[in-house]
């Protein structure tokens, strides 16, 4: 499996924002899409359309007015992995006959396989749920080198 471009920028992005509007709460400080766009090194048009798909999930708040921009809806803590992913590319599915109401797979009517296909799913995005925006915002401690 591997997440969309789109997907992967979300992340990015969201990882970026949690860094300045706080870890452990929706927090008062906040960013523009422009120095999301600066940190990231992601276009401008990119984070202006990542920002819609995530505002309207919920995820992210603009602030109109003096000393307005984005900021987290909640705390870091409280968005997971796949709350942003599922904000751009709808509910974790691994194959198109997961989705509820699809109907266009040739082994539909035989396949044995289907019927497992919404466990599978769930345990993808349990794990995805295991990680917070938190974690994925913290800097990665530098490995110790081992001597022989």
């Amino acid at each position: 499996m591997r997440l969309s471009s789109m997907a992967d920028y979300a992340v990015v992005t969201m990882s970026a924002a949690a860094r300045h509007c706080g870890r452990h709460g929706a927090g008062s400080a906040r960013i523009s899409a422009q120095q999301l766009a600066d940190e990231t090194g992601l276009p401008v048009p990119t984070v202006q359309k990542l920002v819609s798909k995530l505002s309207a999930a919920g995820l992210l708040k603009s602030v109109r007015g003096l000393g307005g921009g984005l900021k987290l809806a909640r705390p870091a803590a409280a968005i997971t992995l796949a709350d942003i992913v599922e904000a751009v590319e709808g509910p974790i599915a691994l194959t198109p006959c997961s989705v509820h109401g699809r109907h266009d797979c040739t082994l539909e009517a035989d396949c044995a396989v289907r019927p497992h296909w919404p466990m599978v799913d769930a345990a993808l995005r349990g794990a995805l749920a295991g990680v917070s925006l938190m974690q994925l915002s913290r800097p990665v401690p530098s490995q110790v080198a081992v001597s022989a």
